[in-house]
């Protein structure tokens, strides 16, 4: 159990969390005990959507908070808005007195709203936690958050303590709960084994590129095969970044950090299906040895690449680990990666793209997105886009004309290095929340694992 929950029946007296609204907020005034009624209306609480009153009470120092989740017009509401409440309640143990709209999504949000990243400045966090609701599955809920609070920590890790070596102790220690194999192939071994590209965007580094692979479940299940973009920093190689676009460049392995996450629920919810994560890891460094503007290299699958810009490695190390999580011709392939601007120009920081040929994927992935409070926009592959990425001397470019169509560009690049009968999700996350809200404080974030972890519960559960 996450230690932000508790057990049924191993909490004494928690204290009620009334969520009010302007259709019970009447019934839930009148059953307060007299002391709490009279300080709430001494107060003047009305049910104004996120506000929140911690009432005294005649026997005890806290009789009950009252958490308003609906405005006036019942226009939207943010699910996660339960969020806010492990912030603004005093230490103590917690409990839903009437049922919210989504039980288990108000739950996740307590928990993960609870989330701060202590690493570098210590101390304790007081403790709020929750007693879950009957219709919560608490171990489930639990391995949810446990993996959500995997992929915050190490994207908001810096890069001097998350580099790619870093990232394959994580990929270790995950692995060692839950008995998968890791092996790692590293440095000057790419080349010996057919990875080009990794090795050309990681080379310029002081740290070895590599690629990462964890292997887990019966050989014989299904297979699905996660594919996260581990840049551990970005710089853009020789064409740099500006300053202000450097800044949270830490948080370019988002995608493999998202794929952990996704892994450790998926293992300890012990799936039928064998998963198989690959992970290439670098940094894209700028030195001597760098990969420049037109240079052409040949991916594993023999493509010759030519290089547009060296700001769009995030594709490059992906195409190279496609094929190869292709070569073994999954049930299904998923990758995830902190890809373009064009993404977030077109749709925010809040809700990733995704693209896929197939109908019937591209609804179930929507379909869970929502119900997971998830959230995800499908983009189309658009074929006549394709020749964007024309080269005059190579069989394709890495980097399409600015200012046009980035996100989806950037998805016709990597189709090209996927069989087309292989059922694909590819997914252009942002990895990181710009300010903080509900459930969602301000740093590294875990996108598109929720939704994608329901769709194998349905699929292999």
């Amino acid at each position: 159990m996450h230690s932000a929950f508790v057990a049924r029946g191993d909490a004494a007296e928690p204290i009620p969390i009334w969520f009010v609204s302007s259709s019970n907020w009447a019934a839930v005034r009148y059953s307060l005990d007299q002391c709490a009624r009279t300080y709430a209306e001494a107060m003047g609480f009305e049910p104004t959507a996120g506000r929140s009153l911690v009432l005294p009470g005649s026997k005890q120092a806290i009789d009950s908070v009252l958490f308003a989740i609906e405005g006036p017009d019942a226009g939207f509401q943010d699910r996660f808005l339960a969020g806010v409440l492990p912030e603004r309640l005093p230490a103590g143990t917690y409990r839903f007195a009437n049922a919210p709209p989504d039980p288990k999504l108000a739950s996740l949000a307590f928990a993960l709203g609870a989330y701060r990243f202590r690493r570098y400045i210590g101390g304790v966090d007081k403790e709020v936690r929750l007693v879950l609701p009957d219709s919560v599955d608490g171990a489930d809920l639990s391995r949810i958050v446990d993996g959500v609070t995997l992929a915050r920590d190490l994207i908001n890790t810096p890069t001097n303590d998350m580099g790619p070596a870093e990232l394959e102790d994580a990929a270790r220690v995950l692995a060692g709960k839950h008995g998968a194999t890791v092996r790692s192939i590293e440095g000057d071994a790419l080349l010996d084994q057919n990875y080009p590209l990794i090795h050309a965007v990681g080379r310029a580094a002081g740290r070895k590129p590599r690629l990462i692979e964890l292997l887990w479940g019966d050989p014989a299940a299904p297979k699905v095969t996660i594919v996260g973009k581990g840049v551990c920093f970005d710089t853009g190689g020789l064409g740099i970044k500006p300053e202000n676009l450097m800044r949270i460049m830490k948080k370019d392995m988002g995608g493999a950090a998202s794929v952990l996450a996704l892994a450790h629920m998926v293992m300890d919810r012990g799936l039928k299906l064998r998963l198989r994560v690959l992970i290439p890891a670098v940094e894209n460094s700028i030195s001597g040895d760098a990969y420049r503007p037109l240079d052409i290299y040949r991916a594993r699958n023999g493509l010759s690449v030519e290089i547009g810009h060296t700001d769009s490695e995030g594709r490059l190390v992906l195409a190279d680990a496609l094929v190869a999580a292709d070569e073994e011709k999954p049930e299904l392939l998923i990758d995830l990666g902190t890809l373009t601007g064009a993404a977030r120009a077109a749709l925010g920081p809040e809700l990733p793209a995704f693209y896929t040929d197939d109908e019937v994927l591209a609804a179930d992935i929507a379909r869970h997105g929502g119900s997971e409070n998830d959230p995800l926009w499908r983009l189309p592959l658009w074929p006549p886009y394709r020749s964007m990425l024309d080269s005059k001397i190579a069989n394709i470019n890495n980097d399409a004309p600015p200012n046009f169509a980035g996100s989806i560009t950037c998805a016709l690049f990597l189709q090209r290095f996927v069989n087309p009968a292989t059922a694909w999700l590819h997914f252009d996350i942002y990895a990181w929340t710009p300010t903080a809200k509900p459930g969602r404080p301000e740093g590294g974030e875990c996108q598109a694992a929720r939704a994608l972890y329901a769709l194998l519960v349905d699929r292999y559960g």
